[in-house]
This record gives structure tokens, C-alpha cells and sequence, in this order.
């Protein structure tokens, strides 16, 4: 089994077909109001050959706030010079969208669009987590699967710029990075992903993938805030939705229950803007949410195949 290896996987695998690094980021400002922010770079193979003339590159960047969900999208190919990752320091740009490290394990994060624009620093201390076996996490009962690990641990500082104004923010931080040849089913219509910041300091990622023949697969990782992480399987965790909103016409889940047994949690999942549809060339949903029951916190979440 591939073993990952930093910071070299931390760049991109061009002989994968698909790949993305995702920041997300649940912020407050001074009056404790609270935003959503993301960073999203998908790198796309027409073939695995890995050179750059068969890459594609797509960014999706939006900010969740009060006064609206405000998204916007760059594409570019791979021989263009306009986007790129590289591994050590860690860089990810499309166009002027970047992610930059600063020193060790800190970046920072710009984005803009029409409506929004918001400039981010992300500073850990800690370790990436690499979920289920050593980062290979499977995706299906057949076996496809993924190179998954996370960053949980990120503070964020900054700004964030709507039409209302610029507005100073800090809250907690949250970094994907995943690449596959195959990490989906045909049968599978889609994924409801969460990403939780709870205040007693753990962490938890968990994901459904809805298969319309042989039910859905569940996997996640509990990182508790003193402990090792601890991969959960189908028969550990559950998520289920509430209930729906209609957005942009189509009938969204936005309220879930979460359940992990052997751990205490009993969870319910709240989006804190509804309206948090990314109307892109691959639409989904995405924005921050909060939780309660046995634990509280906020964090993200993430849902395609609604469209």
C-alpha cells in the first residue's frame, strides 16, 4: 500500500485522474456573527499521462454570510501557466486565487469575486490526519477508494469583504486533500460530507455516499483533542437527514442527525445558511453549519448529486 509522504503529497499527483485540495473556514466577527468561507482547487486528467498539457483545473471560492451566499468559479488548463500546486513550499494557485506557505504549516489564503473577496491566514501546530487505513480510504463495498488526509487544526485570522463592508474574523480552519483514479461507483448519485470543529477541542469528519442499488456507504474519523484519530466504519456511525429546504428549486437536505455510539455522539446538524448553493459547472452545496446534543461546535457541509 502507498504510503503518503510530506511534504511531497502535499503537491499534486498528475497521474490520478481527479484530485482537489479544499479549505474551508467557520469564522465570527466582533459581534459574533458568524460567516463561512471556502477555497477549493479540483485538478481534473483528460488522461493519466501526467503531463500538463492533459490537465484541466477548476477553482470554486465562495463566502457564507448574513447578507448572502456569494460564490465564484475560474478554469484554466494545465499548459496555460495559470494553475498549479506545488508541494514544498506548498503553493496552490488558479489565476489570482492562491494559497501560499508562509513557514511551516501556516498559509495564507486569498479569493475574490463580483461580490465578496476575503484574505485568510491558517496556522497549526499539528500533524495531518490521514484517514481510514494510512490515508487509503474506501469508498464502496467493491473497494474503490481514495488517498484522503485532512489538516483539522487550523486558527484562522483575517478579512472578509462583502458589499456591506470588510469585516475582521478568526475561527477554526479545516484542509482536505484527496486524489483517485476511480473513488466513486456508477450507482453512486452523490455525498453528504460534514466536517465537525466541536468545543471540547475533537475533531470529526464523516461521509455518506448514496447509492441508488446497494444503499449507502458511510465512513468517517473521530480525532479526539488528546488521542490518537480513529477511523469509523458503516457500523459505527450513522447520518441522517431531518430535514429539507427548497433551494434554487430542488429540495436540499439542511438538518441531519449524526450518531457514533462508541464515542457519546448524538448530534444534530443545523445549516446555518440554507441557501448555500454553488452554481458552478458541477453544482452542490456547501456552507457552515452548527451542531448540538451531546456535543456542540460548528463546522462544514458538503452535499452533491441534488442538482
Amino acid at each position: 500500500m502507498y504510503a503518503l509522504e510530506f511534504p511531497k503529497d502535499h503537491g499534486a499527483h498528475p497521474n490520478f485522474r481527479i484530485e482537489w485540495w479544499y479549505f474551508t473556514a467557520v469564522l465570527q466577527d466582533t459581534d459574533a456573527i458568524t460567516y463561512g468561507a471556502q477555497w477549493t482547487l479540483f485538478r481534473m486528467a483528460r488522461r493519466p499521462s501526467g503531463l500538463k498539457d492533459d490537465q484541466l483545473w477548476m477553482g470554486n471560492a465562495a463566502l457564507a454570510s448574513p447578507s448572502g451566499h456569494y460564490f465564484d468559479e475560474r478554469l484554466a488548463r494545465g499548459d496555460m501557466g495559470l494553475a498549479d500546486v506545488n508541494a514544498e513550499p506548498f503553493e496552490a494557485k488558479i489565476d489570482e486565487w492562491l494559497v501560499a506557505e508562509q513557514q511551516s504549516n501556516d498559509l495564507t489564503i486569498h479569493a475574490q469575486g463580483a461580490d465578496f473577496a476575503f484574505d485568510l491566514r491558517f496556522t497549526t501546530n499539528m500533524a495531518p490526519v490521514l484517514h481510514a487505513e494510512n490515508g487509503f480510504s474506501v469508498k464502496s463495498g467493491s473497494g474503490t477508494a481514495s488517498h484522503y488526509y485532512s489538516q483539522p487544526n487550523y486558527m484562522v485570522t483575517g478579512q472578509l469583504e462583502t458589499p456591506n463592508g470588510v469585516v475582521e474574523v478568526s475561527g477554526n480552519g479545516w484542509m482536505d486533500h484527496e486524489w483517485s483514479s476511480r473513488p466513486f461507483e456508477p450507482d453512486q448519485v452523490g455525498w453528504d460530507w460534514i466536517s465537525l470543529h466541536m468545543n471540547d477541542g475533537g475533531k470529526l469528519m464523516a461521509f455518506r455516499l448514496r447509492d441508488r442499488i446497494d444503499g449507502d456507504f458511510l465512513a468517517g474519523t473521530w480525532m479526539p483533542k488528546n488521542g490518537e484519530a480513529q477511523s469509523l466504519t458503516a457500523n459505527e456511525l450513522s447520518l441522517s437527514a431531518l430535514a429539507t429546504s427548497v433551494i434554487d428549486g430542488r429540495e436540499i437536505p439542511t438538518v441531519f442527525q449524526l450518531v457514533v455510539p462508541q464515542h457519546g455522539i448524538d448530534a444534530t446538524i443545523e445549516a446555518i445558511y440554507p441557501d448555500s448553493w454553488m452554481a458552478t459547472s458541477v453544482p452542490y452545496w456547501e456552507g457552515p453549519v452548527r451542531f448540538d446534543g451531546s456535543h456542540s461546535g460548528v463546522g462544514y457541509l458538503e452535499m452533491t448529486g441534488y442538482e
